[in-house]
């Protein structure tokens, strides 16, 4: 128990003293952490780590994917849903069937169906790798794809290696394949959105920060644990629940709750990151000993491994190419209906008007409620939004390659390959082969993201952009602030205020803090309409929003409850 103790003890410190010597070193702190964790498994005096990789699929990674849900802004996640939709499953289906065909080819007695399996263990991009890509100059779009195909993606090659599994020792069935994949997504979405609404329900009725964020723990769990038992997806009804939360939890928490979450979920996701990447790096030697005792050469493990490496971006290439061309002439067909969704956009004040451009753009002669032209409008908005989001970030080459080469594996193709059963053919050369590519593409393409970027990136205009958000959503504070009334009573002086009596004072100061709050609430909601439109820069609205919530927490410490 004692040297269990130790050990951890150890391993944070070692995960904390890797982020802060990378950026130091220009070395990301994931890279620093799978070398030391290579270094570690090679000293004789260590002993061999062995994780079951349940403990991972299952316990490590729906937490992660839950908090990067949480947090990453859901009308982005809309607006990219195309790219990242293909990327998740398209791309995947893909490579695992071309990784598949090479594997077969290059080594004995495989067969088709068991290098289709390796591919799809080698298809995923890893969401715990991407975080290494944050800490480039890419774009917020790029982040956003990425982000959004590392928290899908995984579902889709899960479901292809249990199926690749079947089909060696079954008959396979096309349509067999496709059915299982449709349930595993539908019912993970509807469980996933079921447990994101039961849990805002829940923790908006305790009052308790640290009750609301102990259970708070649990959610991620109680989305995929039900999922993975009915056959569905767990980590797909993580990222669901992860969204809803995200989407709903600034209208429904109070903010001292929401920053309790975020402060405690990312030392959580840094830990676990952390720690994912250090077992990585000392699984190495229990791998290399699985390898040499079944008789397979390392090295010519290693270069099939390079050779995957070369095949899964090649292919990741050949698909992004006509990604980004169809992503474009989506842009300009966009852009060809501005004109008339401005005429719509001017329509909108005049309720009769309103109704009338509304029937002219749905099905059935039924008159317009209010509710339906609110709805009308906020699609409108989003509309136009939409238009000059895709207008402000294009994707051109410099973008396509960031997303080429940022596309790195990690700590789920390690996981995965180590559920492959024990009576697979040259089990461990194929659990090798995918922690070589894991390892490979991290040091290479992790390694490399940054100067690569900083190469071929223009001078960004990313900060003037920011400041002329940053105005516009003061001026839309200030509109919100106007619509609460201003109290009939005289201004007071700090002369007044001195010489008042006590009690006085304390009803004045409790009807200031009743009112200062009531502007907090209206400008929050104003904001979060706003983010529901699309009408700003997710991140510097998410950032005014944080503003908000830390000049209320501090008004709310401060001289006792409001009058």
């Amino acid at each position: 128990m004692i040297e269990i103790l130790v050990v951890g003890v150890v391993a944070l410190l070692v995960i904390a003293a890797a982020a802060v010597v990378g950026p130091r070193l220009g070395i990301a702190a994931p890279l620093v952490l799978v070398a030391v964790g290579i270094v570690a498994s090679l000293v004789p005096v260590v002993p061999h780590v062995t994780i079951d990789p349940e403990w991972i699929l299952i316990g490590v990674l729906p937490p992660l994917l839950y908090s990067s849900a949480v947090s990453m802004p859901a009308m982005n996640f809309r607006r990219e849903f195309g790219a990242i939709s293909g990327l998740s499953v398209v791309l995947v289906v893909a490579t695992s069937v071309v990784l598949g065909l090479v594997f077969a080819w290059v080594v004995p007695g495989l067969g088709p169906a068991w290098g289709i399996a390796l591919g799809a263990i080698i298809s995923p991009t890893d969401a715990v790798a991407t975080s290494i890509v944050k800490q480039t100059s890419v774009s917020r779009r790029v982040v956003a794809i990425l982000d959004g195909e590392s928290l899908l993606n995984d579902a889709t090659a899960l479901v292809l290696l249990r199926t690749a599994i079947t089909a060696a020792a079954a008959s396979f069935s096309f349509w067999g394949a496709v059915g299982d994949f449709a349930f595993a997504v539908v019912v993970a979405v509807v469980i996933g959105a079921a447990v994101g609404l039961l849990n805002l329900v829940v923790r908006s009725r305790i009052p308790s920060a640290p009750v609301n964020t102990a259970i708070s723990f649990a959610v991620p769990f109680v989305a995929s644990i039900p999922a993975e038992h009915l056959g569905a997806s767990g980590l797909v009804a993580a990222v669901v629940a992860g969204l809803v939360t995200g989407v709903r939890a600034p209208r429904v928490l109070p903010p001292g709750h929401r920053l309790s979450d975020a402060q405690n979920w990312s030392t959580i996701e840094f830990v676990l990151e952390g720690a994912v990447f250090l077992v990585m790096g000392l699984q190495l030697s229990s791998i290399i000993a699985d390898v040499e005792r079944e008789h397979a050469g390392v090295w010519s493990a290693l270069l099939i491994a390079l050779g995957a490496l070369v095949v899964t971006l090649a292919v990741r290439a050949a698909y992004v190419v006509p990604l980004l061309r169809a992503l474009a002439a989506s842009a300009r067909r966009s852009a060809g209906r501005e004109d008339r969704v401005v005429a719509m956009r001017s329509q909108l004040d005049d309720p009769e008007s309103a109704r009338a451009a509304m029937q002219e753009h749905r099905l059935g002669r039924r008159i317009p409620t209010a509710r339906d032209l609110e709805r009308f409008g906020s699609r409108v908005r989003q509309a136009l939004a939409d238009i000059a989001y895709l207008r402000r970030a294009p994707l051109g080459w410099r973008e396509g390659t960031a997303v080429v080469w940022a596309g790195m594996r990690g700590a789920v193709t390690v996981a995965a390959a180590q559920t492959l059963p024990h009576d697979a053919p040259q089990r461990g050369l194929l659990v090798f082969i995918a922690f070589a590519v894991a390892v490979l593409s991290l040091v290479l393409q992790g390694a490399t993201i940054g100067p690569l970027l900083r190469r071929i990136s223009p001078p960004s205009a990313v900060t003037d952009e920011d400041a002329a958000e940053r105005q516009r959503l003061l001026e839309l504070l200030r509109t919100a602030s106007d619509t609460v009334p201003t109290p009939g009573e005289p201004r007071v002086t700090r002369e007044e205020l001195a010489a008042a009596d006590p009690a006085e004072v304390r009803a004045w100061l409790g009807r200031e803090k009743t009112r200062r709050l009531a502007v907090l609430a209206a400008q929050r909601s104003a904001l979060l309409d706003a983010r529901d439109d699309g009408s700003f820069d997710a991140d510097v609205l998410a950032s005014m929003l944080r503003n908000l919530d830390a000049e209320q927490i501090a008004l709310e410490l401060r001289g006792g409850p409001a009058a």
